[in-house]
């Protein structure tokens, strides 16, 4: 496997509020090429909050700009939570190395949220 096939892309979504992984919420994965956007999945996580499968591998995952929109109102709805105040979650970001693992994981709560690129 050459260095441009070895990457690929995840993420986890954990409701920092209750403590645990956010199951069930849904998340769409774009790709971005000027005023065109692409939609290439849609998901669900799992119990553990994450995808079954990367998001992106082999010969999808190429260089460019992407955004993943998670579907936050609607868990924090289903699960009880307080306002009403997140819906979508936008994250836009860059792949320029596709032989890396590129992580982007949630951190949400009723009233807020962080990312970052993990691992």
């Amino acid at each position: 496997m050459s260095d441009t096939d070895s990457g690929y892309l995840t993420t986890h979504v954990l409701d920092t509020a209750r403590g645990c992984p956010a199951a069930d919420l849904r998340i769409e994965l774009y790709r971005l090429d000027g005023e065109r956007r692409t939609r290439l999945v849609t998901l669900h996580t799992n119990a553990d909050g994450r995808g079954d499968e990367p998001l992106l591998a082999g010969a999808e995952f190429r260089a460019g700009c992407y955004e993943l929109i998670f579907h936050a109102g609607d868990y924090l709805a289903a699960s009880g939570a307080p306002g009403g105040f997140l819906d979508l979650i936008p994250i836009r970001f860059t792949i320029d190395a596709p032989g890396e693992h590129y992580h982007v994981p949630l951190l949400l709560s009723p009233f807020g949220y962080s990312t970052y690129r993990g691992s």
